[in-house]
């Protein structure tokens, strides 16, 4: 004798996986074609942004390769060591205000200006004629990329939860190993152009991923999505399931509540911070350590 199909019975997927995690329902798509869609929108803006700025960021090396310490007479002592040192001063100092400042701007408006700035700056980068101008750009460098690390992992907590996040943060950072790949390449092909137009092959590489990085932060202002209750690419149904996800994941902390110096000084009562620092700290030390010995080599 067949069972009786009603209205229980029928039950779509979404509904099941609503009603049991207290959701709202979603009658015009799963929420796997939902979390599709939010990932194609949202992550590979994010890792072409993270991807230009460690190329710009890394390419002095590949620009020293090239002639940069010999035409601007850094080849001894600890003048290009402490060029690519002065960097990491600002782009530790300006972290935590970048993103107050995130918050209170839209993402697309803040990262990409953050972007066009860094990007700017690498072309003047390119134009520098002695010491003292380097450290000055690499000074610039550094603050406008101090936001781009910290606000892209903002902006994807806005949109998965705690569980989702993890494997986008590892597309993330995969970026960064294409940068590596690629930004040798493209470095190798720039230097092919020495000497046109007078300029050095190292200044091309800076001048032309400068440009490249400028376009792209104009075209991400339009591209680069904000928080969910912005976009337009979301229905209202898929916009309410996403708030009602977070929310239910990260309470308070998925909302736009105001972040003050109390909510900053919290952060360091919480010891598995200083536990992830030092593993991040070991990982990156090796990894800009091993860099350096190769240029230097």
């Amino acid at each position: 004798m067949g069972i009786p199909e009603t209205r229980e019975n029928n039950k779509s997927e979404s509904e099941v996986e609503a009603q049991g995690d207290d959701l709202p329902v979603l009658t015009t798509t799963t929420e796997r074609r939902l979390m599709a869609k939010v990932d194609w929108h949202v992550v590979p803006c994010l890792c072409v942004l993270y991807l230009l700025a460690f190329i710009d960021r890394v390419n002095i090396s590949n620009a020293a390769l090239l002639g940069l310490k010999e035409d601007l007479n850094i080849e001894k002592g600890m003048k290009y060591n402490t060029a690519l040192t002065i960097f990491f001063v600002p782009y530790v100092v300006f972290e935590i205000p970048s993103n107050i400042l995130l918050k209170k701007m839209k993402p697309h408006v803040w990262l990409s200006l953050c972007m066009f700035g860094f990007g700017l700056v690498m072309v003047c980068q390119g134009l520098v004629s002695n010491w003292g101008g380097l450290m000055t750009t690499r000074w610039f460098l550094g603050m406008f990329e101090t936001g781009m690390f910290p606000g892209c992992f903002y902006l994807m907590g806005m949109w998965y939860k705690r569980s989702e996040a993890q494997k986008r943060f590892s597309f993330f950072f995969s970026s960064t190993t294409l940068a590596g790949a690629f930004g040798g390449l493209l470095a190798y092909g720039l230097g092919q152009m020495d000497g046109l137009r007078g300029y050095r092959g190292w200044r091309w590489v800076f001048i032309i991923e400068g440009v490249l990085t400028c376009v792209v932060a104009i075209v991400w202002f339009f591209l680069l999505p904000d928080f969910p209750e912005d976009v337009k690419w979301l229905n209202e149904e898929e916009r309410a399931y996403l708030r009602a996800k977070l929310a239910k994941d990260t309470g308070k902390a998925a909302g736009h509540a105001s972040l003050g110096i109390r909510d900053i000084l919290e952060v360091f009562k919480d010891w598995k911070i200083f536990i992830g620092s030092f593993m991040y700290f070991g990982q990156i030390v090796t990894a800009y350590g091993e860099l350096l010995g190769w240029v230097n080599g």
